[in-house]
């Protein structure tokens, strides 16, 4: 069965992930790293480890007073996919946002 082609989100997951394809990474540290909200990036994972790119694991130590977070990291595919993908492109700034105009008050009355 053919996988559809990666959302630029997954990508820069799968890039991220490559900057040290040996060390486990928790789904939290991905999200500040790459300003992705958790709701967006769990999905991600979850099809990226279905796709055989990543390996999971719940972490041994466990922390008292919260729950067992899951570990990522890239499985051979997933480095293989990662490596066909290239150099991430070099980061362009935002083109400046338009002045406002500044707001007018509306007076009723004298």
């Amino acid at each position: 069965m053919a996988h559809r082609r990666l959302s630029p989100r997954a990508v820069a997951v799968l890039r991220a992930l490559a900057e040290d394809p040996e060390r486990w990474r928790y789904g939290y540290d991905l999200c500040n790293q790459l300003g992705v909200a958790a709701g967006t990036m769990y999905p991600i994972l979850i099809r990226l480890a279905d796709r055989g790119m990543l390996e999971t694991s719940w972490e041994t130590e466990r922390v008292p007073g919260r729950p067992a977070r899951h570990l990522y990291r890239l499985t051979g595919a997933g480095r293989a996919h990662a490596a066909s993908l290239g150099p991430a492109p070099a980061a362009t700034p935002a083109p400046p946002k338009p002045a406002r105009s500044p707001r007018r008050l509306r007076w009723d009355g004298a």
